[in-house]
């Protein structure tokens, strides 16, 4: 899992609006869908948070259709939340994040997380799965870079290395 919640999706945030992170048509399209659901948040250090499409099986992610679904970056895979869209707003609010994160933040990582501008994540070495970072993370060499590289970087590794391609991340 993640180190913190990454700043929501939109225009004038200096974000990419939820339409384009999920690639949208240009022109409404009655008959197009999302094909494997909808991305709905990245954390900061490369998670991925999605509300699962019609047959998430095919899509290689857990759950049920429309329950919300978060691609670790600490394991390479997909995890089921058990929850709906509605419940995981509720859940984002509710303070449950420490928990969620437990093990994944090291000291002073809510400053390296303010630090960042908008469209940044925190490339995290030894990466976030290695043995060395579960050891120590705290340990670990953290810098800033691009959204699209630290959840490029997670989404290569998950293909050659881990139980599977993640699939689509959105476009960031």
């Amino acid at each position: 899992m993640g180190a913190c919640v990454r700043r929501g999706f939109g225009h004038g945030w200096g974000l990419p609006s939820l339409a384009q992170v999920n690639r949208f048509p240009a022109y409404f399209d009655p008959v197009w869908h999302p094909a494997t659901g909808l991305i709905v948040g990245h954390d900061v250090v490369g998670g991925v948070f999605a509300l699962n499409g019609g047959d998430p099986a095919a899509a290689g992610r857990p759950g049920a259709p429309g329950q919300m679904t978060y691609f670790a970056p600490d394991t390479l895979e997909w995890e089921a939340m058990e929850m709906g869209y509605s419940g995981w707003v509720s859940w984002l609010l509710s303070g449950q994040l420490e928990t969620f994160y437990d093990g994944l933040r090291w000291p002073g990582w809510r400053e390296e997380a303010a630090a960042l501008a908008l469209p940044q994540g925190i490339s995290v070495y030894p990466f976030l799965w290695s043995k060395e970072a579960h050891a120590d993370l705290a340990a670990t060499s953290r810098r800033p870079v691009p959204m699209r590289e630290v959840i490029g970087v997670a989404a290569d590794f998950a293909r050659q290395m881990g139980p599977s391609d993640p699939g689509f991340l959105g476009d960031v």
